[in-house]
């Protein structure tokens, strides 16, 4: 596999090269253009290069990164982009533009490890023209009546049994979709359609008098308290004016498990299940001191395999 190809945007110079620098001791593998010092700059070699990651800063001359944010979402495959600038103020309107991440100037490298980690994650995930390509070649080698196939915007029937898709199939092309299916690999595909899902990404939790944005994969457990939420991360706890019961449906049940009437934990989180001595079972979390109680009704999820 080719090594990601990022772009760096951005009208300092000396910010720029200090910003390559880190990502070459976080992501040695990634390959960096040479450096845009102002957002059409940055729009004309993001069209040319096609760059996997863009790194943009918000407040450049010729167009800001917003604007060059919006432009990429119009191209067929938008690079994943990583807002860097000193303005906090601009973080609502980065996460509206869809954006990975957003990292306060200046840029600590274990922040910076944890876009680096989010950015490998999305790349590594199964690509979404990939699956549009696999659906289509499937429909054709099912070879299947003239009715239309009837279903969702990710091509599976709402209405077909189990193995059909309105029609019958010929055997030799059932064979054939059958090695397809095995060699394009189910499971991936079945999470690029749960991935489609608009879960939650971002949480906007209050600190005193500040609102801050989190990411929720810093999130390390959730925990009801009377009508509001308290948003436990590694720098501490958060508050959310909402109730678990209108947050859960908001969060990706493959990352997030409810463990107690009042507790929903970052599974990627929990290192450990055990315990007490008066038989309680408590997790341990990786990045927090707390213990996670789990409640009898959902002791079943850390069974042993």
């Amino acid at each position: 596999m080719t090594s990601p190809l990022a772009l760096i945007a951005e009208d300092e110079p000396l910010l720029a090269e200090a910003l390559r620098a880190m990502l070459a001791q976080a992501w040695p593998e990634l390959r960096v253009l040479p450096v845009a010092l102002d957002g059409t700059s940055a729009i004309a070699a993001i069209v040319q290069h096609q760059p996997e990651v863009v790194f943009l800063d918000i407040a450049m001359p010729g167009a800001t990164g917003l604007d060059v944010a919006r432009a990429c979402a119009r191209l067929s495959r938008p690079p994943q982009i990583v807002f860097v600038t000193a303005f906090d103020r601009f973080a609502l309107d980065a996460f509206d533009a869809a954006a990975v991440d957003y990292l306060l100037k200046p840029v600590q490298p274990d922040r910076l490890a944890r876009t680096v980690a989010r950015l490998r994650d999305r790349l590594d995930a199964p690509d979404d023209g990939a699956l549009a390509q696999l659906l289509t070649t499937l429909r054709t080698r099912l070879q299947v009546s003239s009715l239309p196939v009837n279903g969702r915007a990710d091509g599976v029937a709402n209405d077909a049994a189990p193995g059909e898709v309105h029609g019958i199939a010929t055997a030799q092309g059932a064979t054939e979709v059958a090695a397809e299916v095995e060699e394009a690999n189910e499971p991936a595909v079945l999470t690029v359609a749960r991935e489609r899902r608009d879960y939650l990404r971002f949480v906007r939790a209050s600190v005193k008098d500040e609102v801050r944005i989190v990411p929720v994969e810093d999130v390390c457990f959730f925990e009801a308290a009377d009508k509001y939420v308290v948003v436990a991360t590694t720098d501490g706890d958060l508050l959310i004016r909402t109730s678990l019961r209108e947050l859960l449906p908001q969060l990706d049940p493959s990352r997030f498990w409810q463990v107690h009437r009042s507790t929903v934990v970052n599974v990627a989180e929990v290192v450990s299940a055990q315990h007490t001595p008066l038989g309680r079972l408590t997790l341990k979390l990786r990045r927090r001191k707390d213990r996670v109680a789990v409640s009898r009704q959902y002791a079943h999820l850390f069974r042993q395999m």
